[in-house]
């Protein structure tokens, strides 16, 4: 199930730059949404914890958070989240949301290490 989990995040990802690429920047922010979603599935699966809701993928940063002390893994979730709602709302600026996908991105580097 991780391995499902690992290669629709890269699917994922790689739409997100190309959304970014186009300027498509509410479309680009839920695909990195889904990337960091599915990141975090693939560590909760591993670990046997819950994973089938918003509400569980937050449990499961804080949960890393405990386990690492990594301030990150909260600091960057929120960033996530907020590219989450820009798919909805679409609020932010070019430039928010490429300063939140770094951050993406750097969630999902984090959390791939946790799996391997």
């Amino acid at each position: 199930m991780a391995q499902k989990y690992k290669s629709l995040n890269g699917k994922y990802l790689e739409d997100a730059e190309a959304l970014l690429e186009k300027g498509d920047y509410p479309q680009a922010s839920e695909k990195l949404w889904g990337a960091v979603a599915t990141a975090i599935k693939a560590v909760a699966t591993a670990r046997r914890w819950r994973h089938y809701s918003h509400r569980d993928l937050r449990v499961a940063m804080d949960r890393l958070f405990k386990e690492t002390g990594d301030d990150d893994f909260n600091d960057l979730f929120d960033a996530a989240e907020s590219l989450h709602a820009n798919f909805y709302e679409d609020f932010a600026s070019a430039e928010g949301v490429r300063f939140r996908a770094d951050k993406a991105r750097r969630l999902i580097e984090k959390l791939k290490a946790l799996t391997q």
